[in-house]
This record gives structure tokens, C-alpha cells and sequence, in this order.
């Protein structure tokens, strides 16, 4: 399972346990900010976007500290910086728990809980987030222990290319593009977009130059239903990410395998990959 599909179970489950009514969640780059990118319960889009540094709002210093931090007055809470005033306010969040992910001793992420207006969270809440963080960190490590095995020995000499981390991060990366921008209205910023993403195609080297020749060409939803689907998404997964209904998607995802001559979804995937339609 995908790191993007881990840190959504959990906070899902977060927002199942605690009641609290907004949950949202993040996990630490390369460069050690916290990218936010799973949502739950949030009435605005003003959280989306957010990047957390170390040390910064209520995130950073629970990252910093490797302990929970909770702000009941987020507003005037003087222990904080407030650098995203802007997200948490502007999503109208009074009060906010945040609780770091924490694999082999190093911070991995952060989820976060809140109240729409002022609450005390207190422990009923705080206890539980706490065992969903723990639970997350032990995935995550389940997960790179995984990949770490499933790597080539030396003496194979695999072909120069991405590894099958970088591989998977860059699909995730790729529908997550294609997700933000079908949510654009701007006709130059979407297509600002789309050139990256197919600078990220090409990266995966399934590029059309390297590819058979073919005359397929596929809608923008039928492109975003098969980038989802081949993170494994099921259809009601895909439905939520895009905000389709379950019986659009199937029909998306049905006109696609019709284009590429597939029989399962597996195969479409394959198909649009050896395109050069997908990474």
C-alpha cells in the first residue's frame, strides 16, 4: 500500500475515533517540511496547500519536540508561531491537536485533529490520536522494510532508473497533479500543469518516443480514473478523490479499456503506461 493511501486510512480512522469534527494529515519530504494532503470534515478548501516547517504553528513544534502539542485557543495561543493563521483560521478551527508520526526515533509526519470553534479536546481524544500516529509509524516501516527486500541485489546489476520507491512516489505524484488541476478553472495554469505532467511521465521513461506507436488518446478523466487506478484505488476510492459518482467513474474507467484494448483495468494501466499516456 501506497504512503498516500496509509496516511489517508489514518485519517480517516482519526476522525472515527476521536469525533473530532476536522482531521487532516502530512508526511515529511526530503526537505523536512510536512506536506498536508489528506482531509476529512473540512468545510473549506483553505487547508489545502499547507506545508508545515520544523519548529513552525502547532505542527513544527510537535515535529521538533517528538510529542504531542494542542492549541485550545489556536487564535491567541502565544507557544506557537502563527505562519498558517491563514489555513487553520481560514478553515474556522478553534482548536487544534496535532500529534507527529514518529518511525525509528525521526519524525515522519503529523496528523492533526480540530474543532470548528472553541472545545476542550482533553485526553479522550488526545489518547486515541496518539495510537493512530503509533500505528501509522509502524506501517510506514513495515512498508520501506518491504521495499528494502524486494530491491535487486548487487550482483543483479539492474538497468540504470528509478527505484521502486521513486517509481511509486512519482505516480502518486502524477495523479495528485491530475487531480488539482481537473479542480482549476484557470485554462494557463492548467496547462502549466498538464507540461508537468508529462515531464513526470517521462521521467517514469515510458515516454511516447520510447513507446510503440500508437493513435490512443484518452480524455482528461479518462487519464485521471486510470492514474488512480493504478495506485490501486477501487472505484468508490477514485469516486471520492475526483468527486465523481461511483457509476461515472466505471464509465470513464470502461471507456478507457474500450480505447486500449484492455479486458481488466490491470491491463489498461499497462497499456497507457506502454503509451506513454502514464508513468
Amino acid at each position: 500500500m501506497t504512503e498516500s493511501r496509509l496516511l489517508a486510512g489514518a485519517v480517516d480512522e482519526l476522525a472515527r475515533r476521536t469525533h473530532l469534527p476536522v482531521a487532516f494529515g502530512g508526511l515529511i519530504d526530503g526537505s523536512g517540511v510536512t506536506r498536508v494532503t489528506a482531509f476529512r470534515g473540512n468545510r473549506t478548501p483553505s487547508l489545502y496547500g499547507l506545508s508545515v516547517e520544523r519548529d513552525r504553528g502547532l505542527g513544527g513544534r510537535a515535529v521538533t519536540e517528538l510529542r504531542p502539542r494542542m492549541a485550545r485557543d489556536y487564535a491567541s495561543a502565544k507557544q506557537i508561531t502563527h505562519d498558517y493563521d491563514t489555513y487553520i483560521l481560514g478553515e474556522g478551527i478553534g482548536t487544534l491537536l496535532a500529534v507527529p508520526v514518529i518511525v525509528g526515533g525521526a519524525p515522519r509526519g503529523v496528523l492533526y485533529g480540530g474543532v470548528h470553534g472553541s472545545w476542550s479536546i482533553g485526553g479522550v481524544a488526545a489518547a486515541p490520536a496518539v495510537q493512530i500516529a503509533e500505528r501509522l509509524a509502524h506501517e510506514l516501516a513495515e512498508r520501506e522494510r518491504a521495499l528494502e527486500q524486494a530491491r535487486p541485489t548487487p550482483e543483479a546489476r539492474p538497468e540504470p532508473g528509478l527505484s521502486a520507491v521513486q517509481q511509486e512516489e512519482l505516480r502518486e505524484s502524477y495523479a495528485e497533479l491530475r487531480r488539482i488541476s481537473s479542480e482549476i478553472d484557470d485554462a494557463g495554469l492548467r496547462q502549466r500543469l498538464h507540461d508537468v505532467e508529462r515531464h513526470l511521465a517521462a521521467l517514469s521513461g515510458a515516454t511516447p518516443a520510447a513507446a510503440p506507436r500508437t493513435d490512443v488518446r484518452l480524455s482528461p478523466r479518462e487519464t485521471d480514473v486510470l492514474a488512480c487506478a493504478a495506485l490501486g484505488s477501487t472505484n468508490a476510492d477514485i469516486a471520492g478523490q475526483l468527486g465523481l459518482r461511483e457509476s461515472t467513474v466505471k464509465a470513464y474507467l470502461g471507456s478507457a479499456m474500450s480505447k486500449l484494448d484492455a479486458n481488466t483495468r490491470h491491463s489498461a494501466v499497462t497499456a497507457a503506461r506502454r503509451a506513454g499516456l502514464l508513468p
